[in-house]
């Protein structure tokens, strides 16, 4: 769906007290988050703005952002434990 929200509070709800926990104390994963949110965001305002980029370059922003949410949710798994 185009201009749909991806941050990661809202694709992991159940991990939003960890979420917070880990923005507040590990300047790695705050920094991450910020990273991997800015992108989100950047990808939604090309959709909502007929992704003014080809399309490859759309499939590559998409995959970067895949790969950063991976890295970030094996970081919440492995805090959680």
């Amino acid at each position: 769906m185009l201009g749909e929200n991806h941050s990661l509070l809202n694709e992991f709800p159940e991990f939003k007290n960890l979420i917070d926990e880990l923005a507040g104390s590990d300047a790695a994963f705050a920094s991450e988050m910020k990273k991997y949110n800015a992108l989100d965001k950047e990808i939604r305002k090309l959709e909502m703005n007929d992704s003014p980029i080809d399309d490859d370059s759309m499939r590559e922003l998409k995959h970067e952002r895949a790969m950063m949410k991976d890295a970030l949710h094996l970081q919440l798994v492995q805090s959680a434990k």
